[in-house]
């Protein structure tokens, strides 16, 4: 079995320099072949003409990637609402980035229920997943041997579980199944409010739980977001994160540099992995080195 090399940290330099940027993408597309209930966009489908404009904003956000060569060092994760390795688009985007040079990571959120057999076009040094586990969509059996096929290609993958009571059980018999260098996290049910009985469980399970378990204060904190880490969206619309709507430029115009700078966060608590891990009052870039935006800890596997 292959196991992928973990790398240095993704933010090198002074945060904010035009050479170190990371970009969270999230374009258009809003269907998924699943029907999980937490999920919105659940079984959704999007038209013919929706999947053609998620196609056409991703092949040009991936052109304005490519033309960055020689002057900024990119960090690169895809978001999508819906689930977007089983559209081919996806696959092929994400194993072309992967190659460029100056791109430092390419990781994507995703279900895991595409193949996976297109990982073989990409660089596996700059590749890496942000799997979910959802017991009520997929068979144990079968979503691990997903995950065995990633670590006979030494793809990078972190695994997760949303932390439901009724997914527990399938939650411990994933992790004990899983290769001890593939970080299980646990996200908090949206709503739920754990008590320390029923946090417990999931904290050994994954060790970081508490960093989810509660909404983390954010209102005039120090954040990474609009000044070295940004979003988005399939329109080149810049914002500082997905959670702040107030748009810092285009993308496409390069309005958004003149407005990249320190600045504290406007809202009163962030509640979601990919907005707090940029505070800079949590000390998870440290946890993270290396692995921000697969979510994979510097430190894994923990010690005995």
């Amino acid at each position: 079995m292959v196991t992928a090399p973990l790398l240095p940290p993704a933010h090198q330099g002074p945060p904010g320099t035009p050479e170190s940027l990371t970009i969270l993408y999230r374009g258009p597309l809003a269907s998924c072949d699943y029907d999980c209930p937490y999920c919105p966009f659940a079984k959704h489908r999007d038209s013919r003409a929706e999947l053609t404009a998620d196609r056409e904003a991703l092949a040009r956000f991936a052109g304005w990637v490519r033309e960055e060569s020689g002057r900024t060092r990119l960090s690169l994760l895809f978001t999508p609402w819906g689930e977007g390795l089983v559209r081919s688009w996806y696959r092929r985007t994400l194993a072309e980035l992967s190659r460029l040079p100056h791109v430092h990571r390419v990781a994507i959120q995703t279900n895991l229920s595409a193949r996976t057999d297109w990982v073989d076009q990409a660089c596996p040094r700059t590749l890496a997943l942000w799997t979910t586990y959802h017991p009520g969509q997929v068979s144990h059996d079968r979503f691990l041997a997903k995950c065995r096929e990633l670590d006979g290609r030494g793809i990078r993958y972190s695994v997760g579980v949303v932390g439901d009571p009724a997914h527990l059980d399938a939650a411990r018999r994933m992790r004990a199944a899983l290769p001890a260098h593939v970080y299980l996290w646990v996200n908090a049910q949206e709503g739920r409010r754990y008590s320390e009985a029923e946090a417990a469980p999931w904290a050994e399970l994954d060790p970081l739980f508490p960093f989810s378990r509660d909404p983390h204060p954010s209102a005039g904190r120090s954040c990474r977001t609009g000044e070295s880490v940004v979003s988005v969206d399939g329109e080149g619309t810049v914002r500082r994160c997905h959670f702040v709507k107030q748009p810092l430029g285009n993308l496409y115009d390069d309005s958004f540099r003149a407005a990249l700078r320190p600045r504290p966060c406007p809202l009163g608590v962030c509640d979601c992995h990919i907005g707090y891990v940029h505070l800079e009052s949590l000390p998870l870039y440290d946890v993270f080195a290396g692995g921000v935006l697969e979510r994979i800890p510097a430190a894994w596997p923990r010690p005995a």
